[in-house]
């Protein structure tokens, strides 16, 4: 018995040698990273990807390293009862090796070495190559994959620092301490991702909006895939290893173990003997310690896995963020100024950078954006220039345009673009209280209207009371309310007041003064008063006696003589007809009766020389 617990020792302690070695590799030191990040500052891609990964590597390593694999291993075993799986399948083993084998074969294995060996072999094979520890093994490789993921977790946010310095240094001189900080940031969030639902999220530049591949998911989900792949492996590895320790025990020291057996059980050989070792503590600790070297194993190599995924996934952003700011990032590693200038822009103004930058180069070329940021018409449209005036110059492709309409309107620049005066229009058309007397109409037609009459014309109409402004606007197109501002500036003081009351106690009288002609009848007659009265009488005003007194004012030359024809047009044909009528007839009466043209000859030559010569006689 002393001679078979030696061995067990011995072969024990071989185990946990050979463990101990697998597992001191995964734990090594690993390179410290600090003063690495000289690497970092490289205009080369490749080196700068180079460098994330080195450093990534050496931090998550060093992250790891503290997992206690065995601790882990031994309480998913516990929970799920592996080591009752264990026994029940060497049970099942057992049956089925005893009956495969004669009486002769098993009691031959109890003085046969390779005997011995044989039934060690196909015994341990059909435990640990069964369903039932394969499905055990990998719910234990599961379960410890859950239990450490938060470490793994961990110890990937932790390679964020190093790499986000990282970097810092490769953007940083070249491009200035916002940009950095804006990709930095995004790279954080791709380490920060949650591993249950392994999402990205939309940054402040815009670049990225992964739905799956963030670093910390992925290297979850790395982690998983590798265990997995692990758990179906595992079962020829754990073979190995117990019969390693088995072979031992049954080789040299059947003898001795006889000993301690029941007679009875000698009819099965070996049998016995390699279930009972089997199911021991010692045995199953082995396969403990095995796991947790395998497992150890495979998060050493996903830890490269990871950094390599960080690297690229760090590098792939710069080059997402570069490609969505081209023209700036080009001006701010060339021009020192301009990178100063972003420098000192808000994180979450860099976008309005960008279109800024994309409205003037194609219109002002570089010394035009050079030239503002020295004016201060670039830092005013980034930072201060309001969004209803940047989206004018979305649409006009000018920035100039969204800058005069925002001096000019002010804080009714939100108006200007609802009722798209921008794009029929100019700012120099207005002053700010024009514009802001136009758009407290309120009335998107009428505003239209009167955008595009003249500055001078409009000004006169403002005079109007502002319903009957609107009214009128509503209800006259352009050319129309072009005409009914002539009368403001060609009237009189008082004749244009009753004319502001008349239509304002009675807004639709203005379709009645929208002809040009009438206009000028009007601004020509003596009494303009009169000449409006007239135009603007309600049709059932029309009486004889109104009618003599209109003939009386044109014959009098106090209208115009026009102002009949647009009052009473009907009037005016009839009368022009009946006088034709009349010409007609005195004519006729003066003239007396037409000649007779219908007697013999009329019209012939002979009518014309006199009678035809008479006949000569015959015969002469």
């Amino acid at each position: 018995m002393a001679l078979i617990t030696r061995r067990k020792a011995v072969a024990v302690t071989a185990v946990f040698s050979l463990v101990a070695g697998s597992i001191a590799p995964a734990f090594a030191a690993p390179p410290n990273p600090a003063g690495d990040y000289a690497a970092c500052q490289t205009t080369n891609e490749g080196d700068f990807r180079k460098a994330v990964l080195d450093i990534t590597t050496a931090t998550l390593t060093r992250g790891t390293s503290e997992i206690d694999y065995a601790a882990a291993v031994a309480d998913e075993w516990r929970r799920l009862g592996v080591g009752t799986v264990l026994d029940r399948e060497v049970d099942k083993a057992f049956e089925t090796v005893k009956d495969e084998q004669s009486w002769g074969s098993l009691l031959q294995s109890l003085g046969s070495e390779n005997k011995a060996k044989e039934l060690t072999i196909a015994l341990t094979e059909r435990v640990y190559r069964s369903d039932g520890m394969k499905t055990a093994i990998e719910d234990l490789a599961t379960g410890v994959g859950r239990s450490i993921a938060g470490r793994i977790e961990l110890a990937t946010s932790d390679a964020a620092g190093p790499a986000i310095e990282c970097m810092k240094a490769f953007l940083g001189p070249r491009y200035g301490s916002t940009v950095a900080g804006v990709v930095t940031g995004t790279a954080g969030k791709e380490f920060e991702v949650g591993s249950e639902t392994a999402r990205g999220d939309v940054t402040a530049g815009g670049v990225l909006n992964q739905t799956a591949g963030g670093i910390t998911g992925a290297a979850i989900l790395v982690m998983r895939r590798q265990l997995g792949n692990m758990a179906g492996r595992l079962g020829t590895r754990l073979v190995g290893s117990v019969l390693s320790r088995l072979v031992t025990v049954v080789a040299g020291g059947v003898g001795l173990v006889l000993i301690a057996k029941d007679v009875w059980d000698l009819r099965f050989g070996v049998l016995p003997i390699i279930a009972t070792e089997l199911k021991s503590d010692e045995s199953k600790k082995s396969v403990q310690t095995e796991l947790a070297a395998a497992i150890s194993s495979q998060i050493g190599e996903h830890v490269v896995e990871i950094a390599r995924h960080a690297s690229d996934k760090i590098v792939d952003i710069w080059k997402e963020y570069r490609a969505a700011h081209a023209i700036v990032l080009d001006l701010a590693e060339r021009q020192p100024d301009f990178r100063a200038f972003l420098d000192r822009v808000r994180p979450e103004a860099l976008p309005r950078v960008d279109e800024v930058t994309g409205l003037l180069m194609p219109v002002e070329g570089e010394s035009g954006v050079l030239r503002r940021l020295s004016d201060g018409t670039l830092d005013l449209a980034v930072n201060k220039l309001p969004e209803p005036a940047m989206e004018i110059a979305r649409q006009t492709r000018s920035l100039e345009q969204g800058l005069a309409w925002s001096a000019v309107a002010g804080t009714r620049i939100d108006k200007v673009l609802e009722f798209e005066l921008f794009q029929r229009t100019k700012p120099a058309d207005f002053t700010t209280q024009s514009l802001e007397r136009l758009v407290a109409l309120n009335d998107p037609v009428a505003v239209k209207r009167l955008a595009v009459l003249s500055p001078a014309t409009r000004d006169l109409l403002f005079d109007l009371d502002q319903t009957v402004l609107t009214t009128a606007a509503r209800s006259l197109n352009e050319g129309e309310l072009f005409v009914f501002a002539g009368y403001l500036t060609g009237l009189g003081p008082d004749t244009r007041q009753r004319l502001l009351d008349r239509v304002a106690a009675e807004p639709a009288s203005l379709k009645a003064l929208t002809s040009p002609r009438a206009r000028d009848a009007v601004l020509a007659s003596r009494d303009q008063g009169a000449a409006l009265e007239i135009l603007l009488r309600a049709t059932d005003g029309d009486t004889p006696e109104a009618l003599q007194n209109d003939v009386r004012l044109a014959w009098e030359r106090q209208i115009h003589p026009e102002i009949l024809w647009h009052r009473h047009p009907i009037l005016i044909v009839l009368t022009g007809l009946a006088a034709l009528i009349l010409l007609l007839i005195v004519r006729r009466l003066f003239r007396g009766p037409r000649p007779d043209r219908s007697g013999p000859g009329a019209g012939s030559e002979v009518g014309k020389n006199g009678p035809p010569p008479a006949p000569k006689p015959l015969g002469t």
